[in-house]
């Protein structure tokens, strides 16, 4: 039975809403908690090791890894057969991801000039939070065309991709080249096995957590490993490309809950608890958290906005049927939700400077929160109820 891909995009925005407001509440939750009596509990728990590792490391390395999977299915599947499958469709969504991605990235370079240690957060400000930006939209339910919603999807997978990109080019600790040659050769069995038409996902789960454990040692983020993985699940049936029986299909469908409603929500809680205690404003200007709000806040509306309507104006793109302009700025502005992406990436950059990875966390709950509230109030302006 083939797999009907307008299903497929429901489904997936359907779960993605739903996800999305689950964690706007248990970020929410980890800042009520960080500022709390339970504040001490709350640190102190994530850095209760198990077999050698941190709570937390296991949060943002391993369980991670499994979000980083399900990413790289959604971007494998897109690009094949989904919103992203014919080039004429990626035009838009690629040059708006572009804008997005390379003006917020020179808007903080800008503020942050002079400060090497504070300029290690570039990326921070490029990522959108898929989930939570669909939550946003969820919100204000019929007033939204689904081609709207769609084009933001196609974006943030764009996105999504960049991101990774970024964190395999420009993260990467110092690199042990015998874990490295480990993790390529354990790659190229799982590609063998794709070419030779293997189809059983245990062994390709088993592979990747191989290649999971030597990416660990070798100095590259080890949840790369997953978006590496996802690359070779053949997206093909036994004698259909497109049938729904594919694994590709059935472990994006099987991993996606846990995903959405486990692994992101943990790692939601377990990353926006940020102390506000003592926080000046002076603080809050400071390179770093400035640096990350401008580029969210300011940075991805007019790298969107601007790309899109100037490809549009060269005739290069045009706008979905049902879809304004005025709209295309609301959506530019909900894409400013960066959260999970963006503490990833935040993390990532300042692992050695505590202080600084405090500031670009809270630079990432500001600027999300003021790009979905300004979002939320243009939309509102500029959508009819449908």
């Amino acid at each position: 039975m083939l797999r009907d891909p307008k299903q497929a995009l429901r489904d997936f925005l359907r779960q993605e809403s739903a996800a999305g407001l689950i964690l706007m509440a248990v970020a929410a939750a980890g800042l009520l908690v960080a500022n709390s009596p339970l504040a001490p509990h709350y640190f102190e728990a994530q850095k209760v090791s198990i077999a050698g590792l941190t709570v937390r490391y296991w949060i943002n390395d391993a369980l991670m890894a499994a979000f980083f999977l399900l990413v790289g299915l959604e971007i494998k599947r897109e690009m094949l057969e989904g919103q992203l499958a014919n080039r004429k469709d990626r035009i838009l969504p690629g040059v708006g991801a572009l804008g997005g991605m390379i003006v917020p990235a020179i808007i903080y370079a800008s503020v942050t000039q002079g400060d090497p240690q504070a300029l290690r957060g570039w990326a921070v400000p490029m990522a959108t939070d898929i989930a939570f930006a669909l939550g946003v939209l969820a919100l204000l339910g019929s007033r939204v065309p689904l081609a709207l919603k769609v084009l933001l999807t196609a974006i943030a997978i764009i996105d999504d991709l960049a991101a990774v990109l970024v964190i395999a080019l420009f993260y990467t600790n110092e690199l042990t080249l015998s874990a490295l040659a480990a993790a390529a050769t354990v790659l190229a069995v799982v590609v063998l096995m794709n070419r030779q038409g293997v189809r059983a996902l245990p062994l390709y789960l088993l592979g990747g957590v191989l290649l999971w454990f030597c990416m660990l040692q070798s100095g590259v983020h080890a949840t790369l490993a997953g978006v590496a993985l996802a690359l070779t699940i053949p997206l093909g049936g036994a004698s259909d490309a497109k049938v729904s029986d594919a694994p590709l299909h059935r472990l994006e469908h099987s991993l996606h809950p846990w995903v959405a409603f486990l692994i992101l929500p943990v790692f939601g809680f377990a990353n926006a608890g940020v102390s506000w205690s003592g926080v000046s404003l002076a603080e809050l200007s400071g390179p770093v958290p400035l640096g990350i709000v401008t580029g969210l806040l300011l940075g991805k509306p007019l790298g969107i906005f601007g790309f899109s309507w100037l490809a549009a104006r060269l005739r290069l793109v045009q706008l979905p049927t049902g879809v304004s302009w005025q709209q295309v700025l609301g959506l530019s502005f909900i894409c400013g939700i960066g959260f999970t992406m963006s503490l990833f990436i935040g993390a990532l950059g300042f692992a050695e400077a505590p202080v600084l990875a405090e500031q670009a966390k809270m630079g990432v709950i500001l600027g999300s929160a003021l790009s979905g509230v300004v979002g939320v109030v243009l939309l509102l302006a500029f959508s009819s109820r449908r």
